[in-house]
């Protein structure tokens, strides 16, 4: 056992390798459960978030690794006196205001863009290797991260689908239609969490609209709870966010 730990501890394809891919199911596994409960950052923000800090770990070791061995001839003959870890650093920072920039609110108080933003930084992590030569991590990242964005929003769809947390928007002819709808929410053997009211304006034709939170005390397709609220008469627009 302690000979196995040492060899994993060296920087090998199989280290390197296991560590990316313990920093995805472990992110994952959070994710997993956050997706459950239908939170803006959840399976995929989770593990790339978690694959980028893996990544920019074993590169700040590998620098250093470099340095005191293979590098050490060339950085005494430049007079290297900087942490290089510093230069990832900083592009890593960087990279936050960009990944910043794709995160919006909706109207509907729906947050969009994290999955797309932890990419990016994931992404950027993954260049900061690809520059520094450490071919043994490059390509589990790749596969990984790619295998994050292309492949696994099915099964972010699986987890969303079978939660029993919904955000359901909801456009209706007048207010006095609230009472209705919460009691046909009830009556499905539902329980709703939270309510956001927009009043709209008649004047614009804007129809009053809501954004229910609302728990299923039973699992069931998220198709059918739609439908059931979606025949009410006074409903105009529904779905979920």
């Amino acid at each position: 056992m302690g000979e196995a730990l040492a060899y994993l501890h060296e920087f090998n394809i199989v280290s390197v390798t296991l560590r990316l891919v313990l920093a995805m199911v472990s992110g994952g596994m959070i994710g997993m459960e956050r997706g459950r409960k239908r939170r803006a950052a959840g399976f995929r923000t989770y593990i790339l978030v978690c694959l980028g800090a893996a990544l920019t770990m074993l590169l700040s070791q590998y620098e250093l690794t470099m340095l005191s061995t293979r590098w050490s001839a060339l950085a005494e003959q430049i007079g290297l006196r900087t942490d290089v870890s510093r230069f990832g650093a900083q592009v890593i920072n960087g990279i936050g205001f960009l990944g910043a920039g794709t995160i919006l609110v909706t109207g509907h108080q729906q947050v969009t863009g994290l999955t797309t933003a932890a990419g990016l930084w994931a992404s950027a992590c993954m260049g900061l290797a690809i520059g520094a030569g450490f071919y043994e991590c490059i390509l589990p990242a790749f596969v990984l991260i790619f295998l994050c964005i292309r492949v696994f929003p099915i099964v972010d769809g699986l987890i969303q689908e079978n939660s029993r947390m919904m955000h359901i928007y909801v456009e209706f002819e007048s207010l006095d239609n609230v009472g209705a709808i919460i009691s046909r929410i009830k009556s499905q053997d539902m329980q709703v969490l939270d309510i956001d009211i927009e009043r709209g304006r008649e004047k614009r034709g804007q129809y009053p609209s809501i954004v229910f939170s609302i728990r299923l005390n039973q699992r069931k397709a998220h198709e059918q709870v739609l439908s059931s609220i979606a025949d009410l008469d006074c409903i105009r627009v529904i779905r979920e966010i």
